[in-house]
This record gives structure tokens, C-alpha cells and sequence, in this order.
């Protein structure tokens, strides 16, 4: 079914994490979005090992600093946890999806048979994951968020769903234009973006919102024709979520329904001018932006650091052919280097390294020697194309 309707957007409920493990809380979250008026509920299935390499640094929490890696080893969960979820979703009346981080995540999700699948936006340069979600996917819906992104990767994303569906067609799939920052300014929205992108790239658009108020982005990108509309909600600030502080509580996120759902009733004029009287002409016109897609202020820092690239995953020395157990697909986050676009994953099977290489590091073409010809070839036609596209 075509879950997507300009004008009337397909509203998410990003539960996520904040669940904590427990059922009975997800319960609760699912019960407060569908009261809230979401058409859907989504979770994410975090693997630790599918997302970030284990050195890839600290973060601050309030009982101290604790490695990245390990407070998203707290956020797994059984495969069981997701189809009682999913059933209690059914119960409920509301739809159920996720966002996959790998491809074993990606497939226990496909066997959960969701109402669709989102890619978020750090695995949007993932063409691995994409291209095994077109391919195994059949008639579920694939939504796409495209925050800290630039063209050239949307635009690869969907050639890889192209070339991968078995109708090598793009129907059914939506893509979220977000900024990829916690929260997010609305001046940095650019919400005039959704039009011109859904022509140029021929699918539904609409937003992932991480942006503080309820009602300023959400509506106003129903106006601009928004398909889907994505926001985090929790039951309270104070939770321990690690998206809770950009989430809404159900109380603002019926607030945001209710206003999204009265602009789909008015033109885009009659919005703008009731959003000019409450928040000034000046910041609507600041959110509504150029239309010119480009990385927003408050994530450029983020590009090629929160999105994916290949790192080692072992000390390796010169000398020393990689295979495919040596390295992964992972987001580069603190403090590590970035490596080689996903792109390049199979051309690196087989390569010889020049130098010494440590555990996390980035795969770089100053590591590698190409010594068969025709990968050679293929290799440097890649590196040229992907510079040509920067």
C-alpha cells in the first residue's frame, strides 16, 4: 500500500530507545503516541557492533564518562523484545517499522514484516545495507533520511535502490530531509528544499525533525507539500533516552499532530501567515530557507565523522592483503579517522597494505596497494568519479 500522501503527512512516532530495554515502558510510549494521533511508532535495533568501532571515543553522561560504544551495547535488545512490540502495536491499532544499523539487524527486521523501513541519516552512504533492504524488502516501504548529507549521496541511495528492487523502479519510498544536529535550529531547515528535491529525484518528501518546538517545522513543512513528518517523542525529559532531550512529551506531540493536521486543511499562504503572527515574518522566512540543498550550519562538522565509512577492525601490518574480516562499515563519531565512502568496499577486498594500520583507524588510499589489473582499474575510476562529485 502507498502509505504516503502529499499534503497529508504519514506522522512517526520515534520511540527509538527510549524504552530502556523494558517492555512495559515501550508499552507505555506506544500507547501515548497512538494517543497522541501517530500513524505509526518506530523503534531503531541497535547492535553496538553494526554501528560504531569500540575506540571510537567517550561520551558525557550524568554518572560520568562512559565509551560510546558500551552505552550502545546497553541499548540491545532480544530479537523477542521487537515482535512482542510489533504485536502490541497491532493491538494498539497503529503501525509499527525501525531503523536498522546493519544488515543482521536489517534482516530480523524484514522478518518482523514492519510497515516499513527507515534508513537513518548517518547510514544513508551505507549502499551495503541499502541495496540488501531493496532487494529483500518486496512491497514494504523504504523511508530514507537525508540529514548531514550532500546530492551526490542522496542521489547514489536511490540509484542503489533502483538497481537492487526488483521493479528497479522508486515506488513506494520516501525521503526525510533533516538536519542532523541535537536539537536542531529551525533557521537551519531549509524547508523550501522538499519541492524542488521530491521533482529532481521523483519521490515523496518529508522531514525527520529534531527541532525543539512542535509546531514550527512540522507545520510549516506541511505546507511545503511534506509527505512524512518524523518526531521523537518520550514520556518525560527527565528520562534517561539518549534522544530524550529532542523528543516531545505526548502532551506536545498531540499539539503538533493537531496543528499539522489543521494546515493540511489551509493553503500554504493561510499557514504561513498565522506561523508569521505567532513567530515573526523573519524566522518563518529563515526556516523556509533558500531551497538550495546543502549541508545545514549546525551539522557540517558532523559530514564524514556521523555518516559511514570503512575502518579496520584489527592492528594490521605492512604488507598484510585485507579481506573482508579485516575491516567494517562503521560511523567514525569521536575521535577516530574517516575512511573510504562504503562505496569502495568491495575494491578494497584483496588490497596490500603499504604501512602499519591500527585497530579503528580509517581505510585510506595512502593504505592500500591495488595489484590486480583490472581492479586497478576499476579502483581509480571510482576514486576519480567520487572526487569529481565532492
Amino acid at each position: 500500500m502507498n502509505i504516503f500522501q502529499k499534503g497529508h503527512p504519514f506522522i512517526i512516532a520515534e520511540i527509538g530507545t527510549a524504552h530502556g530495554g523494558s517492555f512495559e515502558e515501550a508499552q507505555k510510549l506506544i500507547e501515548a503516541s497512538v494517543a497522541a494521533g501517530a500513524d505509526c511508532v518506530k523503534f531503531q535495533i541497535v547492535y553496538a557492533d553494526e554501528i560504531l568501532h569500540p575506540n571510537t571515543g567517550f561520551v558525557a553522561l550524568p554518572g560520568g564518562n562512559i565509551r560510546l560504544y558500551d552505552r550502545f551495547k546497553q541499548l540491545e535488545v532480544t530479537k523477542n523484545f521487537f515482535f512482542k512490540c510489533k504485536d502490541y502495536c497491532k493491538t494498539c491499532g497503529v503501525g509499527f517499522c525501525a531503523s536498522p544499523f546493519g544488515l543482521q539487524s536489517l534482516d530480523e527486521l524484514i522478518a518482523l514484516e514492519p510497515f516499513a523501513i527507515k534508513i537513518a541519516s548517518p547510514e544513508l552512504n551505507h549502499l551495503p545495507l541499502i541495496a540488501r533492504a531493496a532487494a529483500k524488502a518486496g512491497d514494504i516501504p523504504i523511508i530514507l533520511s537525508s540529514g548531514v548529507s550532500k546530492l551526490k549521496d542522496i542521489e547514489a541511495a536511490l540509484e542503489t535502490i533502483e538497481e537492487n528492487r526488483a521493479d528497479g523502479g522508486l515506488a513506494n519510498i520516501a525521503l526525510l530531509h533533516c538536519v542532523t544536529s541535537y536539537p536542531a535550529p529551525e533557521t537551519d531547515y531549509n524547508l523550501n528544499v522538499l519541492e524542488p528535491m521530491s521533482r529532481i529525484f521523483g519521490v515523496d518528501m518529508g522531514i525527520s525533525d529534531h527541532s525543539l518546538d512542535p509546531v514550527l517545522v512540522p507545520v510549516l513543512a506541511t505546507a511545503c507539500g511534506a509527505s512524512v513528518i518524523e518526531k521523537h517523542i518520550c514520556l518525560s525529559k527527565e528520562g534517561g533516552g539518549l534522544d530524550d532531550p529532542v523528543a516531545l512529551i505526548p502532551d506536545d506531540f498531540k499539539k503538533m499532530v493537531e496543528t499539522v493536521r489543521q494546515a493540511e486543511n489551509s493553503t500554504k499562504e493561510e499557514t504561513i501567515s498565522a506561523l508569521n503572527r505567532f513567530y515573526g515574518e523573519e524566522k518563518v522566512l529563515a526556516v523556509l530557507g533558500s531551497g538550495v540543498k546543502k549541508l545545514a550550519p549546525s551539522e557540517k562538522a558532523n559530514y564524514t565523522r556521523t555518516n559511514r565509512s570503512i575502518h579496520f577492525m584489527r592492528d594490521m601490518s605492512a604488507g598484510e592483503k585485507i579481506g573482508f574480516g579485516d575491516i567494517a562499515i562503521l560511523r567514525t563519531e569521536k575521535v577516530l579517522t574517516p575512511g573510504l565512502e562504503p562505496s569502495f568496499w568491495n575494491d578494497i577486498n584483496g588490497a596490500i597494505l603499504t604501512k602499519d594500520a591500527s585497530s579503528g583507524e580509517g581505510v585510506t588510499l595512502s593504505h592500500l596497494i591495488v595489484k590486480d589489473e583490472p581492479q586497478k582499474r576499476g579502483f581509480l575510476n571510482k576514486c576519480l568519479r567520487s572526487i569529481k562529485k565532492r
